[in-house]
């Protein structure tokens, strides 16, 4: 059976030499043709199905240990990152241990904060798993292309997310950061489907399309903000993502490491079994 290693899912990890326009947003690095990817995207299932419910477990046992883990996506409109939430969190994992947090444009109330106020009530708790669509990266992006804020104080910002994300990782945070990197010309065509497919166009905003002429401008943010807040604790993964599946079945690989990686067991039990069992042949 195909399947993609974590070895091979590392590979797509952003590092100091790292240069977006290296990757082929239509290849699907370790696997090889259409057969390939869904043999694959269908493996880890039940694996990450058990490890996400220990975790679970071990929250609501009250284990302040049992850590927790961040998934951020972060990519351009149409990359695929409801798509990500819809097929790999909310088909393989219980949903009373996540929370799903999707960041516009700042209210009255948060802009008047520093730019990571907002974020710290979303943050996971032991035994949970957050995952931002979209994130506090739009500080730096959006931010950085539409010269919404000044250079210094996006200077500032990337030091903050490092310092932010260092934090959160010593309180036991498995930090995993997805950027889901398409071609403009796919980019085109779901924007196509979104318009004229009328069950797509509660998914289309024009200013998608103000947002595209900005490609490049954008290409080059995120080439700066990975490169200068991927580390060893909060790593960046350059995903290919023209084929949707493949970038899920990465992102599944990287949430089963993570959570395998907080080495749970299931808590034990806060009562006599065997007592419990001949109460229940009495009842």
């Amino acid at each position: 059976m195909a399947k993609l290693t974590v070895e091979e899912a590392y590979e797509l990890k952003v590092g100091p030499n790292f240069q977006l326009a290296d990757v082929d947003p239509s290849s699907t690095p370790g696997l090889s043709g259409k057969s390939s990817v869904d043999e694959a995207f269908n493996d880890l299932d039940d694996a990450l199905d058990e490890e996400q419910e220990k975790l679970y477990a071990n929250g609501r046992a009250g284990n302040e240990n049992a850590g927790s883990v961040l998934l951020v996506l972060q990519g351009m409109d149409t990359a695929g990152k409801g798509g990500i939430i819809r097929h790999v969190i909310g088909k393989t994992m219980d949903l009373q241990g996540v929370h799903v947090k999707a960041f516009g444009r700042p209210t009255e109330e948060e802009a008047a904060h520093d730019f990571l106020w907002r974020f710290g009530p979303h943050l996971p708790e032991p035994g949970q798993i957050s995952v931002f669509d979209r994130s506090h990266y739009e500080d730096v992006l959006v931010q950085r292309v539409k010269q919404l804020a000044p250079p210094e104080e996006i200077e500032r910002r990337y030091g903050a997310i490092v310092e932010f994300e260092n934090e959160l990782a010593a309180r036991g945070t498995r930090i995993i950061k997805v950027m889901p990197h398409i071609s403009r010309e796919y980019q085109a065509e779901n924007l196509k489907e979104r318009i004229e497919n009328p069950e797509k166009h509660w998914k289309y905003n024009p200013g998608d399309i103000d947002d595209r002429k900005l490609w490049s401008q954008y290409m080059a943010a995120y080439q700066i903000a990975m490169t200068r807040t991927s580390t060893d604790v909060a790593p960046w993964y350059c995903v290919p993502s023209d084929n949707k599946k493949y970038c899920r079945t990465v992102v599944k690989t990287l949430m089963l490491e993570a959570l395998q990686s907080l080495q749970l067991e299931w808590p034990k039990a806060d009562f006599d079994p065997e007592m419990e069992l001949a109460r229940l042949a009495q009842s």
